[in-house]
This record gives C-alpha cells, structure tokens and sequence, in this order.
C-alpha cells in the first residue's frame, strides 16, 4: 500500500492511498491543480482515482470537491450528513449528485482490494469520520479534526503500520495569539482540533512495533510550527516509553503546501 500526502493543514487537505490497482482520495480541500500535479508526481492522473472518501464537509476539506466531480466523475463516499451538507454548499457548484455512496460510520466497505473502515470522529461538523484502510496485510488510517479522543478512537487506531494523525496547535501560541475569543474556544473544545501534546499522548496509546510512519497532519498556520509539533509529540512519546526498549515509528511532518514523501509499506 501506498500512502502520499499531497497536502495537510488547516487551509487544506488532500491525501492519497493506493494498491497499484486501487487509487483513491481522502478529502479534496485545496485546488484541482494542485491535486492534478500531486498525483503526478507518483505517475498518477486524476482518471486513475476510483473513490474520493470525505471526511466531513468544511471547506478546507472540499474545496475541489465540485470542479473534479464535475470533470472526471469520480465516486464520493461519504456518510449521510456529510452527503447533505455537502449538497447544501453553493459555493461547490452544480454537480451529478448521483455520484455520491453513502457511508456508515463502522461498517466496512471495498473499493477494488483497499477494505475501508470510516469510524466517528469529535469535530464541528454534520457527521464528520476518520478513515482505516487495509489491503494485503497493511493498514493505515487518516485521523484528524478531532477535538478530543477517547477509547473508541484508540481502537480504530490500533495494530496500523502507518497513521495520519492531526497536530493542529500549539495551546500556549493559540492562548497568547491573534485569533478572537470565539474561536480559540471552538479549536481547544472536545470537537474542534488536537493540539501536539495530545497528539503525543494518543499515539503513546496506540505504539506497536509494527506502527513504522506517523504522518503529523492538519498543522496551523497560525498556532504551530513544523518543528515544535514534531519536538512536541515528540518529547512525549520519549517521556512515557523512557527506558523500556519500545521501538518508535519515524515521525514526518505533512506539508502545508507541498507534497510530502510518498511512502510504501
């Protein structure tokens, strides 16, 4: 399987997976041409894609949503209210609205050999999910917007080779910074967005030894820095697992605005 994020944070969102015969997205937040060129940069075209799975309907997450439907008509897979807000959004344009499959949040699917699992997770939004996909023996999940986790989300994480996790803010940079009242409460609220440390703390629940890539997703612009989410999660991962031989994945941090390394597990 192979994993490549073509973009991540908070202005916008787009991640491939794939099998060599399955190729499909999870979210489409940033420009059709920024997608077009990600995939070939993996010898890919938007043609090639099979599904485009959403995980909710905010627009740094679907942005190209309308222009790709529009032009390639690839199939949507998303859950009942995500499917409804996104319908509700004008700003998409008009598009075969037959193309959408609706999801249920823990039952599986297929699309070609890739087995899907969406899975709940704690954000603002209609109906929003993470993602786990398994195909020949390996798996990888694509979590970010949530706002908290607790055990139902640490199982979902559990026994993956690779994870897309969000590290959206650092506490101490959103606190002291520019953002108004409002939405300092909505991002450090249990349905807004994880902060580094907690990031940290949620992967210290879910290390195995067969977990090799964690991909850190979601970064602000404003509220976080490449380096200090990295050092962040970091630090806590050295902290719990100090001393006892556990064997940590490599930890890479998704580009705001560039694809990042693609990776094949």
């Amino acid at each position: 399987m192979r994993l490549y994020s073509i973009a991540s944070g908070s202005s916008g969102n787009c991640i491939y997976v794939g099998d060599g015969n399955t190729h499909l997205l999870v979210d489409a937040g940033i420009s059709n041409k920024r997608i077009e060129s990600g995939l070939t940069e993996i010898g890919l075209h938007e043609t090639d894609v099979n599904g485009i799975c959403i995980t909710h309907e905010h627009s740094d997450h679907i942005r190209a949503l309308g222009v790709i439907s529009r032009k390639y008509e690839i199939p949507i897979y998303a859950t009942a209210g995500t499917i409804e807000a996104i319908k509700a959004d004008l700003t998409l344009g008009s598009f075969p609205h037959t193309l959408f499959r609706e999801i249920v949040p823990d039952e599986e699917f297929a699309i070609g050999n890739i087995v899907i699992k969406p899975f709940n997770i704690y954000h603002d939004a209609a109906e929003p999910v993470g993602y786990r996909f398994e195909s020949s023996g390996k798996s990888f999940a694509v979590a970010t917007d949530m706002g908290h986790y607790d055990d139902y989300i640490v199982d979902n994480l559990m026994d993956l080779n690779a994870l897309l996790i969000e590290s959206n803010h650092d506490v101490r940079m959103l606190e002291t910074g520019p953002y108004p009242y409002y939405l300092k409460r909505r991002i450090l609220g249990d349905s807004g967005h994880m902060c580094n440390e907690n990031c940290g703390k949620l992967l210290c629940r879910i290390i195995n030894d067969g977990l090799k890539y964690v991909f850190l997703g979601h970064l602000s612009a404003e509220n976080n820095y490449p380096d200090l989410a990295l050092e962040s999660v970091k630090c806590e991962m050295a902290s719990y697992f100090s001393g006892n031989g556990q064997i940590l994945p490599e930890i890479i941090v998704a580009y705001r605005d560039k694809p990042t390394m693609a990776i094949d597990l």
